[in-house]
Formats: C-alpha cells, sequence, structure tokens
C-alpha cells in the first residue's frame, strides 16, 4: 500500500525544530514517463502520492549524464565550471583542461557543506559518481553508504562502502543482498541519527536504480512479463494515451516518432528503430524480459521509496520534510535496439529457454537497449547523452507537506538542476558565502523554486546544457539545440507550441537562432565550455570529425 503523507501521526518529536528536513532523492536513467504520475505502466504508488500532494515539474533539467548532472546538483553550478564537463576518469583527466579535468575542490561548496555550517546533520546513501577522491565525506557529509563509482552488480555487498568508518558496515546474507534495499537501510539509519542528535537532517538518496547493469528478483521480473510482451510501440501508444489524459502532453501537439538509434561512439550511422512485429518470437521474449527487469527494479525503488517515508513518519520528521524528486538523466539508449551483455558495447545475446528465467539474476549483465529508452523517454525525442529533451528533462516533484498550497498541480516553468542549491538555502535560511575555508566561490547560478509551491512564478533567465558536443540554451519558451552526431546544425523549438520538438524553426526565425547562438558562445566561454570534437581528439586520442561550431 502507497503511503499516506498529509496528516500522518507525527509525534512531537521535532515541534520546536524551526529549520525543515530536506531529502534530495535522486534515480539513476529514470525516463521522463517511467512513474505512474508521469504516464507509465510501472507501479509508483509512493512517488504517485508524492505527485498527489505536492507539485509535478514537467520542465526540470539536469545535464543530460551522470556525472555532470550530480555535480549540477551537488554545487548549484554548471558541471564544467567544477571540472565535471566530461565523465569522471582516472588520473589522466587531471591533465586535461580545467572544465573537464574531474571535480573541483577549490571554487565551489555542496549543499552539504552549506547545510553543516547552519546545523544540519548530513548524511547520502547511494550513488556517488563524482571520483573516489574526494569522497561524499571529504565534501560535507558526515555519514555516507553506497557506490563511488558509476554503475556495478547489484547482488554483492562488497562492490558498496561505508564512511568514515569502513568497519562499521553493515553484514547482510549473501542471498539477501540488494543494493536499492541496503541503500534505503542506511537512509532509514541515517534519518534516525539525526532525530537522536537533535538536528535537522539533510540527505540525498541517491539510488542507482534503475541504470544497468539490470539485476532484480525473478518473482517481481515475472510480474511485467505479460506487459512488455505487448511490445515499445503498444506500450508507447498507452503511455501517451496516459500522458495527455494527466495533461503532461497538450492537446494539439505531437508525441515523438518511433525514432532511431543514433550516432555514437559505437553506432557510426544510425538507424531506425523497428517496429516490434518485425522481431522474431525470441528477439520479443528476450526484449520483454529486458524491460521486464527494469522495471522491476522501478517498482522495488518506489517501495524503499515509500519505506523510507513511513521511518521519517514514525520519527516524527515527516511533516517538517522537503522532498525532491529527480532522475539524473533520460533513460539509457546505449547503443541499438538489441541493448547489450556482459558489459557496454554492441554485443549483445538474444536469451531463449531456460535462459530467460535466469535474466537479471547474480553473475548477469544485460541492458535493454534504444527500442525501450525511447519508450521511456517518451514523449520526447532521443536520450540521455543528448540535449534534446529526452535526454535532459527530467520526471520530478516537490514535496512539502501543508507547505504546498497547490496540490496535484503540474508546473511548466522551466527549472534546472542549478536551482537545487539555491532552493535547499532557502529553505533552511542557509547563507551561500562568498569564501569558505580557504576557497573563493563562484557565485550561483540557480533560483529558489519554492516559491512553485505556491503556485507563484520564479525568476526566469537563460538555462543551458552541454555534454559531449549535444548542446542547448533556452531562453522563455524557446530552446536552440543541437547533436553532434547530427552535425551540431541548430535547431529550433518553442517548447510551449512543441513540447516535443517535432517542428524546426531555425530557417524561418534566423535572426532568433543568431540572437540565442550568441548567448550560448558566451556562456560556454565564460564556463570552460571547449569544442568537443577537438577537445576529445587532442586529449582522448579519438579522431572525430570537426563540424563549423559557430
Amino acid at each position: 500500500m502507497p503511503l499516506a503523507l498529509c496528516g500522518a501521526a507525527a509525534g512531537t518529536a521535532q515541534a520546536q525544530q524551526a529549520q525543515p528536513n530536506i531529502v534530495i532523492i535522486l534515480t539513476d536513467d529514470l525516463g521522463f514517463s517511467d512513474p505512474g504520475c508521469y504516464g507509465g505502466e510501472i507501479r509508483t504508488p509512493n512517488l504517485d502520492r508524492l505527485a498527489t500532494e505536492g507539485v509535478r515539474f514537467t520542465q526540470m533539467y539536469n545535464s543530460a549524464r551522470s556525472c555532470p548532472s550530480r555535480a549540477c546538483l551537488m554545487t548549484g553550478l554548471y558541471p564544467h565550471q567544477v571540472g565535471v564537463g566530461e565523465m569522471i576518469g582516472g588520473p589522466k583527466k587531471k591533465l586535461w583542461p580545467e572544465g573537464y579535468s574531474g571535480f573541483r575542490d577549490d571554487n565551489n561548496l555542496t549543499i552539504a557543506e552549506a547545510l553543516r555550517t547552519n546545523g544540519y546533520y548530513t548524511a547520502m546513501a547511494g550513488k556517488w559518481h563524482l571520483g573516489d577522491k574526494p569522497t561524499p565525506v571529504d565534501r560535507g557529509f558526515e555519514d555516507f553508504y553506497g557506490l563511488l563509482g558509476g554503475f556495478t552488480t547489484f547482488w554483492e555487498q562488497s562492490k558498496y562502502t561505508r564512511l568514515p568508518n569502513p568497519e562499521t558496515v553493515r553484514i547482510y546474507p549473501e542471498d539477501e543482498y540488494y543494493s536499492t534495499d541496503a541503500i534505503t537501510d542506511y537512509a532509514v539509519e541515517f534519518a534516525g541519527k539525526a532525530k537522536e542528535q537533535h538536528k535537522p537532517l539533510f540527505l540525498y538518496l541517491s539510488y542507482n536504480a534503475p541504470h544497468f547493469p539490470l539485476h532484480a528478483p525473478k518473482e517481481r521480473i515475472d510480474k511485467y512479463m505479460d506487459t512488455y510482451m505487448k511490445g515499445w510501440d503498444t506500450i508507447r501508444a498507452e503511455r501517451e494515451q496516459r500522458l495527455r489524459k494527466l495533461g503532461l502532453l497538450p492537446e494539439g501537439q505531437q508525441m515523438g516518432p518511433r525514432g532511431e538509434a543514433p550516432g555514437s561512439l559505437f553506432l557510426k550511422q544510425p538507424h531506425a528503430l523497428p517496429a516490434w512485429d518485425s522481431l522474431t518470437a525470441d528477439q520479443q521474449k528476450d526484449l520483454a524480459r529486458r524491460m521486464a527487469i527494469y522495471a522491476a527494479m522501478v517498482d522495488i525503488m518506489d517501495e524503499n521509496i515509500g519505506r523510507f517515508l513511513t521511518a521519517l513518519r514514525e520519527n516524527g520528521q515527516l511533516d517538517n520534510t522537503l522532498i525532491i524528486f529527480m532522475s539524473d538523466n533520460g533513460a539509457c539508449a546505449e547503443w541499438h535496439e538489441f541493448g547489450f551483455d556482459g558489459h557496454s558495447g554492441l554485443k549483445y545475446h538474444t536469451h531463449v529457454g531456460d535462459e530467460l528465467d535466469g535474466m537479471g539474476q547474480k553473475g548477469t549483465y544485460h541492458h535493454y537497449g534504444t527500442g525501450w529508452a525511447n519508450v521511456c523517454c517518451a514523449p520526447f525525442n532521443l536520450y540521455k547523452h543528448f540535449a534534446h529533451e529526452g535526454g535532459i528533462s527530467t520526471p520530478s516533484i516537490l514535496w512539502w507537506g501543508d507547505k504546498v498550497k497547490n496540490k496535484g498541480s503540474i508546473d511548466n516553468q522551466p527549472c534546472h538542476f542549478t536551482d537545487i542549491m539555491t532552493t535547499c538555502l532557502a529553505a533552511s535560511g542557509t547563507k551561500y558565502p562568498k569564501k569558505y575555508e580557504k576557497r573563493k566561490l563562484l557565485p550561483l547560478k540557480g533560483v529558489s523554486i519554492l516559491p512553485i509551491a505556491e503556485g507563484k512564478k520564479i525568476e526566469s533567465r537563460p538555462i543551458f546544457a552541454e555534454h559531449e558536443g549535444n548542446r542547448m540554451v533556452r531562453v522563455g519558451d524557446w530552446k536552440l539545440v543541437a547533436s553532434y552526431y547530427n552535425g551540431q546544425k541548430w535547431e529550433l523549438y518553442n517548447i510551449a507550441e512543441d513540447r516535443t520538438e517535432q517542428h524546426d524553426l531555425a530557417e524561418k526565425y534566423p535572426k532568433k537562432v543568431a540572437q540565442m547562438e550568441k548567448l550560448y558562445f558566451e556562456w560556454a566561454d565564460q564556463n570552460n565550455v571547449l569544442p568537443y570534437p577537438q577537445l576529445m581528439n587532442q586529449y582522448a586520442g579519438r579522431k572525430l570529425k570537426i563540424y563549423n561550431e559557430k
């Protein structure tokens, strides 16, 4: 059963606590329309309840991929400003230009560092992905349990770390460990520590689900097999109906097409995604099983979010808690319609017969591929990595009990991950300093989104993104966007009238393109953003084609 949030018996444990608890819930590679409250068929009653009692955002932008989004979220700055314009890498990345050399600790502050100076107990449970050094406990978190890197098995507890005291890690029976459950166990523990210390809680609950490798208990996977045997064309059509009914896809606006497997480092030439009915019966069963695992992972994550919220309620902490839910990027289309096995790449195996039952279990490594990613990103174009809506527009919910005056509303104002730091500061009454220890801090880029909880407008400003040569600038209703593998040719969309980017207006409005292009390159010059192919060719030894960038 989903948790009843508002009006729950909360006791008096925090009756005198003026500062709210703040919980940021980040999920990994979740598509825009995956949760039920965003039109998905996956069972997410707890997220649905948060949406019913909170506010859903339709235009909350991330930075298109894990490391850049997390850097942006944690610091309130654009990722290139803090050295995370690319993915976090090994020691050689330190030799790259400053916008790409790794998470900096000399010009920024994390939310945890800021709130800790204002009396908060700060903890993190889940995926860090900002490098092995500095660790979360080096950047303001008092306690951490989770994954320092980007992805690993969900079944092996040895892959997960407890800091600052590794010897205090819980030991689970080997046949009972599943990382989403363990991460939530620690989230509950950390919330309890805040209560014991009579401090407000800041918790960064950063699930690595549903990122590959796709892993879930067999009985949870089985529950979704009949659903996904309908195929990706039918599931997309059903999502479109629910998106329209929920008001998330306005009448008169088009759903994005089935689309294509885009060009990438692995796939030099894009190709159209096939119709489900064109696949063999064995291919359909294999692909349905992959998506069923993914859905089970989301289902289990939602169940654990409910378990955590129950713990807050029982601790007397829930009524005074601000919760913001997001995904770090769009659904992952790597790298073609059949997914991959063993490791990221083009190789895959079509599982048949008894092999299907073993998928998603210990020792396996699967991904679901571009066909299902196209469903998960519905109604949008493109995916993780890209600056089109499918890559950077995240499902996002704000819940703050009775402080939300327009419960169940949908807000269409453009927001950005840089806004989360500013929002946490505003909610907690924390001032952002010009200096911290020996650091001279850059000014924050975001604005507070708290006025949205009262149905008010937030401050409007341009929003930018760049990752791997995929780039965009958003100004009011207008968005200028380009992708590297499409020759970095600018496309122009009026998002208010064309939410899914189906009608490119660049040729019709060349002056607007020029104005917005100027804004973009001014931002790039000021924020350590370098031309993508030249950067990769010089520092990563690649031989990528160079397009006319300006």
